[in-house]
This record gives C-alpha cells, sequence and structure tokens, in this order.
C-alpha cells in the first residue's frame, strides 16, 4: 500500500512544490502566455494527486477555460519544444521543452463552465484535483495554493481508496471502467464496493471504447507490481471476460495431477507467481539474478511481454483438452496447447492493436512455455545433452531470461500431486547451466570469424547457393559451438557430408 500520511490531508500545497516542477525560465515563459490570452490555468488531475503522495510526477497536466492549442502553440514557440495533439476524446496538446519537461494542455471538459464543473466530469476522485497556477504566476510570493476537490478526493487519497468521481462517469467514458484498476494497481488502493457494482454494470460499454486505448490501459496494468490484484478486480467484476473472453473456457477445466488448480486460476496464479518472483530475484535465481534483472531493465517493455505470456501461457488449453487411457482410468492432455496458445495469443493482441514486435515477443515465450520442463525432466533423468542446451539458445535468443522467468512462474503456480519436487531449485539451476553454455560455448563462437561462409561452400566445394547454404553453416556453427569441430579442415569436410546427404 502507499506510504501516505495518515493525518488528514491539508486543501492546499506549498509553493515550492509546485515551483520545483518547472525550470525558473519555463514559469516565466508560462505568465507570458498567461498575459497574451488571459484566463485562468490550473495544475490538474494526476499532477496533483502526486505531489500530496510526495512523488515526483512524470508529467505536468495543465487545464486552461478554452483555447488549448493556442496555449500549447504560443508556449512551444517560446520554449523551442515540440508540440503534438494527443487525439484523446477531449482536446489535449502535449508540449515536450528542450528540457524534456511534457506539459499537457487540456480545455474544460464537456462545456464545463468552472474548474469544480470540469473536476466532477473526470473519471476517479484522486484525479479530480486541482490548483490555480495563475496565481503562482503572478504572484510569487504566495507559500502556498488552495486546492480544489469537489469530489473528496483529497479523503480517499488519505484512505487510500479509489472511487468514481460522478454518476456519469462510466457513461461519459466507458474506458474509465478499466482506469479504475489501472489506478488501483498503480497507487496500491482498494477499489471502493459501489464504484465496483458501477463497474460491473456498465462492464459491456468497455466494448465501444476503441481496441489502441484498451491495449493502453491494459499495458499500464502489466508495467505495475500488482497485476495479479488488478486482475483478480476485472474478473470479479466481470469484466475481464468483456476484454479477454478467451481465458474464460479454461474456468473449471480440470487439469492432469501435477496441477492444482483449474486452468484459468493457474494462468492467474502465473501472474501471482511472476510478480513475486520479480520482487526478489535474487531469492529465485540467486547468482543469476543479475543477469536477469539486466534483460528486464534493458528494455522496460519485456516486463509486459512476459506477464501477458504469465497470464496467457496456457490460454490455448481448452481448444486442446483431450483424454488417453493410462493404467485403470485417463489422464487429461493438451497436446500443442503452446502453438495453439501462441496463435490464440496473436489473435487476441492484434485484435487489441498491440505492436507487432510485443506480439511476437509473447507469443515466442508462449511456443516455448514448456521447453525448460523438458530439458529439466532430461537433466533429472540423467539424459541432459549440450546439444539439446545450444538449440534451445539458438532458438530462444535473447529471451532466454523471460523464458526462464515465465517457467518458475509457471512451475510455482503448478503445485498438484505429480508435480516434481523442488521444481524451482530445479529451473533456477537449468537457467545458470545454460548461462554457463552461453558464455563457454556460444560467445566465443559468435564472436570469432566464421570457418566458412557461403563463398567457400561456392569456391573450395562448388556448391550451388539453395537454400542448403543455411543449414551446412548453422550445423558448422553447432558443431563449433559442441567443441566436436575446429579449424577450417573440419568444417569442410562437414560441409562436404551434409552436402552429399541433405536429408539424412
Amino acid at each position: 500500500m502507499s506510504s501516505l500520511n495518515t493525518m488528514t490531508l491539508p486543501k492546499h500545497i506549498a509553493v515550492e512544490q509546485v515551483v520545483a516542477l518547472f525550470p525558473p525560465a519555463l514559469l516565466d515563459q508560462l505568465a507570458t502566455v498567461q498575459r497574451e490570452l488571459g484566463g485562468e490555468i490550473y495544475l490538474v488531475g494526476g499532477t496533483v494527486r502526486d505531489l500530496f503522495l510526495g512523488r515526483k510526477p512524470g508529467d505536468i497536466d495543465l487545464t486552461v477555460a478554452s483555447q488549448p492549442k493556442q496555449w500549447a502553440e504560443r508556449l512551444r514557440q517560446l520554449t523551442g519544444g515540440a508540440c503534438v495533439e494527443l487525439g484523446r476524446e477531449e482536446e489535449t496538446f502535449r508540449i515536450v521543452t528542450p528540457q524534456n519537461i511534457v506539459l499537457d494542455f487540456s480545455a474544460f471538459r464537456q462545456g464545463a463552465a468552472c474548474i469544480e464543473d470540469d473536476l466532477r466530469r473526470r473519471d476517479l476522485t484522486v484525479n479530480a484535483l486541482a490548483a490555480p497556477l495563475h496565481t503562482l504566476l503572478h504572484e510569487h510570493s504566495v507559500p502556498f495554493l488552495p486546492v480544489f476537490d469537489p469530489t473528496a478526493g483529497l479523503t480517499d487519497l488519505e484512505e487510500q481508496r479509489i472511487r468514481v468521481a460522478s454518476a456519469k462517469s462510466f457513461t461519459d467514458d466507458p474506458l474509465r471502467l478499466l482506469r479504475v484498476f489501472r489506478f488501483a494497481a498503480a497507487l496500491g488502493f482498494a477499489v471502493e464496493q459501489e464504484t465496483l457494482a458501477q463497474v460491473q454494470q456498465y462492464a459491456p460499454f468497455i466494448n465501444k471504447v476503441s481496441k489502441e486505448r484498451v491495449a493502453y490501459e491494459l499495458d499500464a496494468i502489466m508495467a505495475t507490481n500488482r497485476a495479479h490484484a488488478a486482475f483478480l478486480g476485472l474478473r470479479d467484476c466481470g469484466l475481464l471476460w468483456e476484454l479477454l473472453p478467451e481465458l474464460q473456457d479454461g474456468v473449471g477445466m480440470a487439469q492432469p495431477a501435477s496441477h492444482h488448480l483449474d486452468v484459468f486460476e493457474h494462468c492467474l496464479e502465473a501472474l501471482r507467481q511472476i510478480e513475486l518472483a520479480l520482487a526478489d530475484l535474487p531469492g529465485y535465481f540467486a547468482a543469476s539474478s543479475p543477469v536477469m534483472q539486466d534483460y528486464l531493465t534493458e528494455q522496460p517493455k519485456r516486463l509486459i511481454q512476459v506477464k501477458w505470456a504469465a497470464l496467457l501461457h496456457d490460454v490455448g488449453k481448452p481448444v486442446c483438452f483431450g483424454t488417453k487411457e493410462e493404467g485403470q482410468g485417463e489422464r487429461i492432455t493438451f497436446y500443442n496447447h503452446d502453438l495453439r496458445g501462441a496463435k490464440l495469443f496473436t489473435a487476441i493482441s492484434r485484435r487489441l492493436r498491440r505492436s507487432r514486435e510485443d506480439t511476437e515477443a509473447t507469443a515466442s515465450l508462449i511456443v516455448w512455455h514448456m521447453r525448460p520442463f523438458f530439458l529439466a525432466n532430461n537433466q533429472r533423468q540423467g539424459k541432459l545433452t549440450l546439444r539439446a542446451c545450444l538449440r534451445l539458445l539458438r532458438e530462444v535468443g535473447e529471451q532466454l531470461p523471460a523464458l526462464f522467468l515465465l517457467a518458475m512462474a509457471d512451475a510455482l503456480a503448478g503445485k498438484g500431486e505429480t508435480s516434481p519436487e523442488a521444481i524451482e531449485e530445479e529451473v533456477s539451476g537449468l537457467f545458470a547451466h545454460l548461462l554457463h553454455i552461453q558464455q563457454e560455448h556460444v560467445r566465443p563462437v559468435q564472436t570469432a570469424p566464421p570457418l566458412l561462409t557461403g563463398h567457400d561452400l561456392i569456391n573450395e566445394l562448388g556448391l550451388v547457393p539453395s537454400p542448403l547454404f543455411r543449414t551446412i553453416l548453422e550445423s558448422i556453427e553447432e558443431a563449433q559451438m559442441e567443441q566436436t569441430i575446429s579449424t577450417r579442415a573440419d568444417a569442410l569436410a562437414l560441409a562436404s557430408t551434409i552436402a552429399a546427404n541433405p536429408n539424412s
């Protein structure tokens, strides 16, 4: 939960907090625009909320009575920054200054006559806050700025509660149905019961919202460390079935004895387990955890990709459900659920109009998600080979840490009677083993000049360019990694053998 002070919050903000958001020149430039265009300008929404929470706001949200485009364009001229229209439901323009300060200008919403009316038209009470910036622009000596709070948002901040700002909030913009859970996850707050009841009532309205906006909110939920709690809430109010109906097919679907949960609950539990692992990587992956951490911090979107994989890694099971005679009874099977799941996920991701890169990265993790367990089973039986490890490393590439983070969550979410003991230790140990192979066998080959090239196959062996070239060169590289060949002569001999027996 948030560390917000439990004392009653004052209805004002210290000017020094506000001034700290702006380089001095930027405040002077805003004052120039305000003198030229006239009217009031307010610091609003999440910016005010974050100041009360003691957080540094990411962007500076500003509202004017009208003409936000003129405000933004004039400030762009003065700062030398860039201006773009955000294309939201309300008219909003973003300025990015040369110092990378981001300011969003919007007008009063839905024809509101004053700031209080504007705030009542916002999504949540904790976002329905405003402070008059125009007071500061021309009266630098004032110690505090008053805060407009017509929906008692400060009380909800104090009590760590998410509450809808008005009875019309969800019908005005149904995306707010989802934003309830995004802000609950981001702030660590609980959703008020009446608000939850309204979400349940209006859940089908989410289908009126553009898919891009829905995807943005879902990704924002995944980016928090409370995505599992958010998806629990989405399930409980029925909104999840509107967003991801494919998951509902797993509700009540039994699994083999290696699992203690049905298909849907297992997926949800995998999301919970991945968040627990992310909170304590050294506790789960020991000495290999820095590699995992570096992978995730290098590109923040990787965290979102692997969380989507955790939630939907078994989405293909319902369409692959079957049984097989075994002993005196039947065993449940889900043959090829990894491949079918990847296809289903790809369809979901395209429906949400998510990026191709994110879609392919997560779909690949779903395709591969059983591979670590196959290797672990071989290792348990003393049959793990260097070749099998090298082939996984070649196929997975840079996504190896994500795959093993997913495998850890999957293993911890499946604790049935026949689940292997200490499977988490096996997953962690196998990850460390593969990293060692990568360091000792793969990287030396990848960083050295190749023993043979396509030109060598033409000039030395008289071969005609064809798809076989790729097979030959990859086989040579693999043999180098296995350390069964090391010279150009070895490589030519292997190439000749493959060329003479291409189907062997």
